[in-house]
């Protein structure tokens, strides 16, 4: 998908008043569309009683979408952390970015052996912190050295579908001078240093290569885990590595993902209940936007072009997306009781906004079900008016499929109400209720 960001030129206001008349179509069309879904209830399993306590659903219910999620739609990983598995500090610089950040880099052995797969760590910690530091971690698509033109950064040699970036190409997507200012670490990984976006390599290459069985007797099982169930492994490797380092908080870490990669960050911050808050920015089919509405990307347009993504059970859905078993707002249901925000933008319709805002609307019970409140209404917002006050977030950006300043405002905002709140009132600042600029 195109990562462009729209710049400010003088044909902007027509084409802010185009995008939300397009989105004002959308959600008229979803809205009739909505009236006939008949989504799964999170609560109730097909064959048993309505879930109505928290202990019900973390012990009972939670599993049981989660085994769900791993049969039909992600695949299951052949295993947790590795027995074997090592880090090595590849450097540690106290003085980076003129001295305003420390950078560290962190090699991730998978298999504990020098010569196998692998993923580099780069972070950066603000100094003006005291530690541990509070993070926000994603992966990146095309090497931990396009984030910044930071000349230090390890350069990632893995090629992807987008090609291979120069230093700092996708620094837009990465408001790293904004997030250090904010008092928030960063941490990145680049995607292919886990497995290559590619259908063409059969899963020999990266952690499939290494962990899976060496031969399956009757081909690979419909449910083994694809791409993003690779990815999303690898993100609860990087949280293994943060519950090392004294320098990061490892219980205040925000999961972020944009696109395939927002996609991934939903499906890890799901499994994996180490991460604090869950953030997924336009991920669209099988990320947050529900499935059996039907409207932008679709189930099989998005196994046609991307085969490799999922396990082969998903493809059974293509065009039957009403007898999945889950949709997508009990993806985001499986955070809970944790925060989970969803952003969007207007002109972003393969993505599908309003199904993006849907799946909180309908994710919402399990979250009341711990007494918590999502978003709060079941209105859809107009653009940059951000739902941010529960435990499901949301906003509607002006512009395209991309990651902007305005999006990382809103994402560090929704951070600062939640991990504050943690902290308790004798800890927040005076000012903490004022708004931010």
């Amino acid at each position: 998908m195109a990562k462009m960001r729209m710049k400010a030129n003088k044909g902007e206001p027509i084409m802010r008043f185009c995008a939300i008349f397009v989105l004002m179509l959308t959600v008229i069309s979803a809205s009739f569309a909505e009236d006939r879904l008949n989504l799964p209830d999170p609560l109730t399993p097909p064959a048993g009683n309505k879930v109505t306590t928290p202990a019900e659903w973390q012990k009972t219910r939670r599993p049981e979408i989660l085994e769900l999620f791993r049969t039909h739609v992600y695949g299951r990983a052949p295993l947790g952390r590795p027995a074997k598995m090592t880090f090595e500090v590849l450097e540690t610089n106290d003085k980076a970015l003129n001295g305003v950040a420390t950078r560290k880099q962190i090699r991730v052995h998978f298999t504990g052996d020098a010569t196998g797969p692998h993923m580099d760590i780069l972070i950066y910690l603000p100094n003006n912190q005291p530690r541990p530091v509070k993070l926000f971690t994603g992966m990146n698509f095309m090497g931990n050295h396009t984030i910044h033109k930071d000349k230090a950064i390890v350069l990632n040699r893995h090629h992807t579908p987008w090609g291979w970036g120069d230093r700092g190409t996708e620094r837009s997507l990465w408001d790293l001078d904004s997030i250090l200012k904010r008092g928030y670490g960063v941490a990145t990984m680049h995607c292919a240093d886990v497995d290559p976006d590619t259908k063409v390599d059969e899963f020999k290459d990266g952690v499939h290569g290494a962990f899976d069985p060496t031969h399956y007797p009757k081909g690979r099982p419909d449910d083994a885990w694809g791409t993003i169930g690779a990815w999303a492994w690898a993100l609860s490797r990087a949280m293994d590595y943060f519950e090392t380092d004294e320098d990061i908080d490892h219980t205040k870490v925000a999961l972020l993902g944009h696109s395939r990669l927002g996609k991934t960050a939903l499906w890890a911050g799901a499994q994996d209940e180490r991460f604090s808050i869950v953030i997924s920015n336009d991920s669209g089919c099988t990320g947050a936007a529900l499935s059996r509405v039907k409207q932008g990307e679709t189930v099989a347009q998005i196994n046609r072009k991307f085969p490799h993504w999922f396990c082969k059970n998903y493809k059974r859905y293509n065009h039957k997306e009403d007898t999945l078993p889950v949709d997508q707002h009990m993806l985001i249901a499986l955070m809970a009781p944790r925060p989970v925000y969803i952003a969007s933008a207007t002109l972003d319709s393969w993505a599908y906004p309003e199904g993006e805002f849907l799946s909180g609307v309908h994710a919402a019970p399990v979250y009341e079900l711990f007494g918590l409140t999502g978003y709060g209404t079941t209105v859809m917002p107009p653009p940059e008016q951000p739902i941010n006050h529960g435990h499901i977030g949301y906003h509607l950006r002006t512009g395209k499929h991309d990651v902007t300043a305005y999006d990382w405002k809103c994402f560090m905002d929704y951070a600062d109400k939640h991990w504050k709140q943690d902290e308790g009132p004798q800890n927040a600042p005076a000012d903490a209720d004022k708004p931010r600029h």
